[in-house]
């Protein structure tokens, strides 16, 4: 029986379509959706148990992203043929679609929810991350699972001064702003994303443009949902509820959290104050009721001082650490912290502290990417690490989580667009969080911005980052200046935007609240703006522009262009020349093929600037060629019987024959006579000569003639005991004495001997 399919289609302001189907594939699945733009296929499911685990008091929600190879017709590297952990690039997608659905589940659902996406078909004119939002969220529509609304995601990208939604990778080379946002009808609710210094005006509006077009597709998947049969939503088990018990521990908490809370105290005392009255509050009931009602106390507990931390801001303009809303955490800096890195700077602002260090290195230390739906390099990147210690906390190390993942990625799209583009080094920069109470990945950028100058890294202009909250009750709202970790749990908003003194340069935002409007947005980009210029001010105060030289150290680089034809001599039979010139040298030689001009590139990295004179010498001395007419200077390096073997001095290596008839006016009889091993003087190169078809130079012919000088005339070879210019007398005997005349009334094969 062929399933009935069900379609919508979504047209994008320049004709392009994305259309949503479903009923054809993964029916099994709570709801699944099919999503297409171009020859670009995506899978969506998702599928929610119906219990919640017993003890489970949160949402576990997995959202999935994978590309697979096969949809591009490709094999994934590596000996095991078969798609492994996912990409970082995945990871970053997984996080954008999840950072819009979590908070639109209710909070009371607590049911194993997965919601999985696959590339099928890749298409090289579209970029599926954009669509993956779109998909999960006509998935939902189309299941029982409880959600509020339908929301979408598109990437917004303005190229020539013009706004583009959904453009191609290769259109994306050429845009000023490329930004993620998510939103439902009403409400936007994250963004993401890289800029060339735009304006706070320029990136609301580039936010509207993207709200238009997600207005439209969230319309496409009720549509959808109505067609296909909207499902009842799911009835669940809701969690309970008390209210004469909140109000009981409300009474009892709040006030006190309010007095602690306004007295601007350590994260570490705060801490402990708080604990102690959530332990005055526990006391307050039987050891019955509290095993009975312990999960509700700590609710309650936690939603007064929620709501005591939210009324001080909004009542007093008073934060957790005393500062008012617009204040920046003080701030101390030290460049060149570390000996041996090639560059290296601290970051603290109040509780929170990043140690930066550069690496720099050759083309070959550039990240691979190898993706399904791209491959290429990246000769700048960021890791950021926040070990368990930055918080003062002990718990296992499970590799990278996708929280590292997604802040590097945002520290790196901050700072990439500073490093020139011709800057001659692959830049690895590492960021250690050593201390967290908020903003870690702002403290990151600062961090980086001064690693990078220290090192020496010639960038256009520093970073500095900053991280806006926001606290409101609809009818009043503060923003808040580089929010504690504690403002980014209680807050409504967590903004971090980072720039330079003319523009932004990269920013995620992620709101938690319906109906944001656009002047509370602006307002807090605004006073980002203020707070940016401030902390820009301390990082230029420490270092005010990049070192003018890598350290001593930190290995040189220098790059020569040269010809194809030279490539091999330089590599040399199996890699020979290369790799004895690197072991001489102490250097790290990597050759680049340029795919255009087909040019070598070739990269000399190395410490003793001696050893890269070394490198460039030979280069020169495999490309030296010299001209017809020109003087060049010559050393002996071999004496023969019949002339001398010179060097060019300027390009050792390449040797000439200088022929003794070519020392000297007069007749010389022993080379040595006139020259000796290791002489240094000048010849005159005259090309290569027509009858030896070998190179020819003179030392003579810049010598003065002899005064009286008569050239000696040729010999007659017809005179008796004349000889040819072989070597033979005018009666056909070489010079051993050999008849060498040829017997031509003979067969050659007959002739035997004379």
């Amino acid at each position: 029986m062929i399933p009935k399919v069900f379609r919508e289609v979504i047209t994008l302001n320049d004709g392009r379509e994305i259309s949503i189907e479903t009923g054809k594939l993964a029916k099994q699945a709570h709801g699944s959706v099919v999503v297409q733009m171009g020859n670009a296929m995506l899978l969506c499911t998702v599928v929610s148990n119906y219990e919640a685990s017993p003890g489970i008091d949160f949402l576990p929600l997995t959202v999935d992203y994978r590309e697979k190879f096969a949809a591009a017709g490709r094999y994934p590297g590596g000996f095991f043929k078969r798609e492994a952990r996912p990409s970082d690039d995945e990871v970053l997608t997984m996080r954008l679609v999840d950072r819009v659905l979590r908070p639109l589940f209710p909070k009371d659902y607590h049911a194993e929810t997965q919601v999985m996406i696959q590339l099928m078909s890749h298409d090289e004119n579209v970029m599926p991350d954009a669509l993956a939002g779109l998909a999960a969220s006509a998935a939902i529509q189309l299941s029982d699972v409880p959600f509020e609304t339908p929301i979408s995601e598109v990437r917004v990208a303005r190229i020539n001064g013009e706004f583009v939604i959904n453009p191609s990778r290769e259109a994306l080379l050429q845009a000023d702003i490329d930004m993620m946002v998510g939103a439902s009808a009403d409400s936007v609710m994250m963004v993401e994303g890289e800029m060339h210094e735009c304006s706070e005006e320029e990136m609301a509006d580039a936010i509207k443009f993207a709200h238009e077009a997600i207005k439209v597709q969230c319309e496409a998947q009720v549509k959808l949902a109505e067609a296909f049969g909207k499902k009842e939503t799911r009835e669940y088990e809701p969690e309970a509820e008390d209210e004469a018990l909140a109000q009981k521990i409300h009474d009892a908490a709040y006030q006190k959290c309010y007095d602690i809370a306004k007295q601007a105290s350590s994260k570490h005392e705060r801490g402990l104050a708080f604990s102690e009255v959530k332990e005055d509050v526990k006391a307050l009931f039987s050891e019955e009721e509290q095993e009975e009602l312990g999960s509700l106390i700590s609710k309650y507990f936690s939603k007064a001082q929620k709501s005591a931390v939210r009324d001080l801001t909004l009542n007093e303009g008073l934060r957790l650490d005393g500062r008012k809303t617009t204040d920046i955490r003080p701030i101390w800096c030290e460049v060149d912290y570390l000996p041996s890195t090639h560059g290296s700077a601290i970051f603290t602002r109040g509780e929170t502290q990043a140690l930066a260090t550069v690496t720099l290195g050759t083309s070959r230390e550039a990240n691979v990417i190898d993706l399904p739906t791209y491959q290429g390099e990246e000769t700048f990147y960021l890791h950021y690490n926040f070990p368990p210690f930055s918080t003062g906390e002990a718990r296992p190390l499970r590799g990278t989580s996708r929280r590292e993942v997604g802040h590097g990625n945002l520290a790196q799209r901050a700072l990439k667009n500073m490093v020139p583009a011709d800057f001659p080094y692959t830049v690895r920069v590492v960021s250690e969080v050593l201390e967290s109470n908020g903003s870690s990945s702002m403290a990151t950028v600062c961090a980086g911005t001064m690693a990078l100058m220290d090192a020496g890294v010639q960038i256009k202009k520093p970073v500095s980052g900053i991280a806006m909250g926001l606290i409101s009750d609809g009818d009043r709202y503060a923003v808040l200046s580089d929010i504690l970790g504690d403002e980014d749990h209680l807050g409504d908003m967590d903004f971090k935007v980072t720039g330079t003194e003319d523009g932004i340069t990269a920013c995620q935002m992620d709101i938690k609240i319906k109906g944001l409007s656009y002047e509370i947005l602006v307002k807090a980009l605004k006073q980002a703006r203020e707070g940016r210029l401030f902390i820009l001010k301390k990082l230029t105060d420490t270092i005010a522009k990049p070192n003018a030289d890598v350290k001593p150290h930190a290995p040189k680089m220098i790059t020569r262009v040269i010809p194809n034809e030279y490539i091999g001599a330089l590599i040399g039979p199996g890699g020979k020349v290369i790799q004895e010139l690197q072991k001489a040298t102490k250097t790290t030689i990597v050759i680049n093929e340029d795919p255009i001009t087909e040019e070598g590139i070739v990269e000399i990295l190395g410490t003793d600037q001696a050893g890269i004179d070394a490198v460039l010498a030979k280069i020169d001395s495999l490309m030296f060629k010299p001209v017809v007419g020109e003087v060049y200077e010559v050393k002996v390096i071999k004496m023969l019987d019949f002339g001398a073997v010179v060097e060019y001095t300027q390009a050792p290596g390449n040797e000439v024959l200088l022929h003794v008839s070519e020392l000297a006016w007069e007749r010389t009889e022993n080379v040595s006579d006139v020259v000796n091993m290791g002489d240094v003087f000048e010849v005159k190169y005259f090309g290569v000569d027509p009858k030896t078809r070998k190179e020819k130079v003179s030392r003579k012919a810049i010598l003065p003639k002899p005064e009286g000088y008569v050239a000696r005339p040729p010999r007659d070879h017809n005179d008796r005991g004349g000889r040819d210019n072989r070597g033979r007398d005018n009666r056909g005997r070489d010079n051993r004495g050999r008849d060498n005349r040829r017997d031509d009334r003979r067969p050659r094969e007959d002739k035997k001997e004379d």
